[in-house]
């Protein structure tokens, strides 16, 4: 791969950096952690002028409304937005990392050309209704039911850590339509309004003190046959598609994030003398090999992505299985660097390290991404 920027993408990186020094001055202040509808303003307000200056969806094949760049310009995108502080998808993440990315793959014309435009301006929300009480990282024991009844499923189940459903519009939905068929068949993924009748939402206050999860209750919730994404039963086939952009490309932006933030863990060890400390040094230089070694990984991984059609492959796992570790202990390092004045609750790097317990447990746990390596890169026999 060779890594350094074309006379092309030099340009694009200039004009991107001209553009973000022009407008991040004039946005207004990022709404606080519990302000799910001002954050959805804020979120929805920055996808729109991403959009209506040409940055929105740029790695998105051009018939699913993107710009089909190549994949090196969509990183450049991403780290100079991330250098320059600008807003993260927040709120738009469902639908531009996970659910968007899958009708493009997935979804007929009719539904690409109906559900994708809106996400890319910034119109409306997705939340991620996967999970549920006693089907976590044995996704595909979910029970949520859907029966046929025409042109309709009648929907009723119980979803939980919803994602966003507090303020979204549609659902990308998991739900079991052959109860007699193995676990892992008999599953379709659907496209739910969140404000259909029969649907009950309850937010849901993690350790950081943010609601951006839900518990979901569905009563007879109907949903037409027409918003189904692939056929009816091969719906686990489609999630993959979806985790697969999830533990692949979803976290890309996030890699720059933490290696802005370990560079101002060094200034900071420097500025108060900790960097006098050859341990802490070392583990910082550590960290900075690790997330590095993980933007190359991240480069690859979107560059595959790229030749395979634009749907990332099985090395999304390796990825999200040593970022989710990797971030943990970068923030493990900010406690040893900040000291006793970490303690106050107000600093954004507390929020990020409890925020960082998650990402073992998000997008698959880390024992799952495990037996996803070993089984499907490794070549190893399945456990017993």
């Amino acid at each position: 791969m060779d890594l350094a920027d074309t006379d092309e993408e030099r340009a694009f990186r200039a004009r991107l950096r001209e553009w973000l020094a022009a407008v991040l001055p004039g946005l207004p202040a990022k709404p606080g952690p519990d302000d799910w509808p001002g954050r959805r303003a804020y979120d929805t307000a920055w996808q729109r002028m991403l959009y209506d200056a040409g940055y929105a969806g740029l790695h998105w094949p051009v018939d699913a409304g993107g710009r089909g760049v190549t994949p090196t310009r969509h990183l450049i995108f991403l780290e100079e937005t991330e250098r320059a502080g600008a807003p993260y998808v927040g709120a738009n993440f469902v639908g531009l990392l996970h659910a968007g990315p899958t009708i493009a793959a997935e979804g007929t014309a009719g539904q690409r050309a109906r559900w994708l435009p809106p996400v890319l301006r910034g119109d409306e929300i997705w939340c991620q209704g996967f999970s549920e009480p006693e089907a976590g990282s044995d996704l595909a024991a979910l029970r949520t039911r859907a029966v046929r009844d025409g042109d309709h499923y009648v929907v009723t189940g119980q979803k939980i850590w919803t994602s966003h459903a507090e303020v979204a519009d549609w659902c990308e939905l998991l739900v079991r339509t052959d109860p007699a068929a193995p676990k892992h068949r008999g599953i379709s993924w659907l496209a739910m309004r969140m404000d259909a009748p029969g649907v009950t939402v309850r937010p849901l206050r993690t350790l950081a003190g943010s609601t951006e999860f839900a518990e979901m209750f569905l009563d007879e919730v109907r949903v037409p046959v027409s918003h189904r994404v692939g056929a009816e039963n091969d719906g686990w086939r489609v999630t993959m598609v979806t985790l697969s952009f999830e533990r692949g490309t979803a976290f890309v932006g996030e890699v720059v994030a933490c290696r802005r933030t370990l560079s101002a863990l060094a200034a900071e060890a420097r500025r108060s003398g900790r960097w006098d400390d050859p341990v802490l040094r070392r583990t910082l230089g550590r960290l900075n090999a690790e997330f590095r070694a993980l933007w190359r990984l991240t480069q690859w991984n979107v560059a595959e992505a790229q030749r395979s059609g634009g749907v990332p492959g099985t090395g999304g796992s390796v990825f999200k299985l040593r970022y989710s570790q990797a971030r943990q202990e970068l923030y493990d390092a900010a406690a040893e660097v900040l000291g006793a004045d970490g303690a106050d609750l107000d600093r954004e790097w507390v929020l990020d390290r409890l925020t960082s317990l998650s990402y073992t447990i998000a997008a698959g746990t880390s024992q799952i991404q495990q037996n996803i390596v070993a089984e499907r890169i490794l070549g190893l026999p399945k456990g017993r």
